[in-house]
């Protein structure tokens, strides 16, 4: 079944207590919503509906889902709500608020709370285009924060597997935030041919392109190093599968030396390395390298970015623009 455009939920409809405001983000995974509680919050609400498996047209409310499609269908949803409620109890500054999921029209919705700020994607984005670079005490300061919301995360027996720039929110105090899990797309995946790999090239480790191999937080370690790498160098670096034919990174790393502490590349390149034995085997030890150096008075508002919009206008966690980030 080839994959299809869904229709969202209409503007105004009133949900599990939420009133539906607009569609603000769709993908092959989830489309997106902003909405109101019944006491006037401001509120996400993610709806799971991969499109390689469901359809849904203009004026209805529930999918029509094939029955070949069914069982795969049955299995992500699962994993969805389960990672929903997983989420829900983990209450940590540094990691996304899940507030409340739900079930209606056959699928489950996810809601969480509204920030505001934008990702450090758009905040690379706009440093880079200015020919400035990242600073290295920005760096380890807001990368520490996300080290603090993983280790959490790995606590509480999940991992993400999809941590890139466009997952991680500054809100406007300059604090990260952690979005957009992708352990139960990774669970569609292992479990369906029939859906293509939702990988991110540069940022997913190489454990996520090898069948049989065992995922755990070294994984996430791998997209840790290649994040710091992309605010270094603008760019995420080779795609894990490429550099497996031949690693190109050792230049990438040159064109970085003197504008960044030989400390801090050398732990890009350890979190990077393709071996997951090789890699820093908890974010604990990550966190500790991060914060070695770190100014006692640095903070992820120093760097600011100015011109910050409402997180439900350009989130990359509450939904993707492409079947392979959503």
């Amino acid at each position: 079944m080839a994959a299809q455009n869904n229709a969202p939920l209409p503007d105004g409809l009133e949900i599990a207590g939420y009133r539906i405001v607009k569609k603000i983000a769709s993908g092959g995974f989830s489309i997106v919503y902003l909405a109101y509680d019944c006491d006037g919050n401001a509120v996400a609400i993610k709806e799971y509906l991969p499109s390689a498996l469901a359809l849904r047209q203009a004026g209805e409310l529930i999918p029509v889902i094939p029955k070949p499609n069914l069982p795969v269908f049955r299995i992500g949803l699962k994993c969805f709500f389960e990672e929903g409620r997983a989420l829900a109890r983990i209450v940590h500054p540094n990691v996304v608020r899940v507030v409340n999921f739900f079930r209606a029209n056959e699928t489950v919705y996810m809601v969480m709370a509204y920030e505001s700020g934008h990702t450090l994607q758009e905040h690379i984005a706009r440093t880079h285009a200015r020919e400035s670079r990242l600073g290295e005490a920005f760096i380890r300061t807001v990368f520490t924060s996300v080290c603090s919301g993983l280790r959490e995360v790995h606590a509480n027996k999940l991992l993400h597997l999809d941590l890139k720039p466009a997952n991680i929110y500054l809100r406007t105090d300059g604090s990260p935030l952690l979005l957009d899990f992708g352990a139960a797309r990774q669970t569609i995946n292992a479990d369906s041919p029939m859906l293509a790999p939702m990988y991110t090239p540069g940022f997913a480790a190489p454990d996520l392109y090898a069948k049989g191999t065992e995922l755990g937080p070294w994984s996430d370690i791998y997209s840790i190093g290649a994040a710091i790498y992309a605010c270094m160098s603008g760019a995420p670096p080779q795609p894990a599968d490429q550099r497996k034919l031949e690693d190109g990174m050792d230049g990438r790393y040159a064109r970085l030396e003197g504008a960044y502490s030989p400390d801090l590349l050398a732990l890009v390149r350890d979190c990077l390395a393709l071996d997951p034995l090789a890699r820093p085997q908890s974010v604990f030890t990550v966190q500790k390298r991060l914060q070695h150096a770190l100014p006692a008075q640095s903070s992820p508002a120093s760097a600011k970015p100015s011109g910050l919009r409402g997180l439900v206008g350009r989130i990359g966690a509450f939904g993707r623009r492409g079947d392979n980030q959503t």
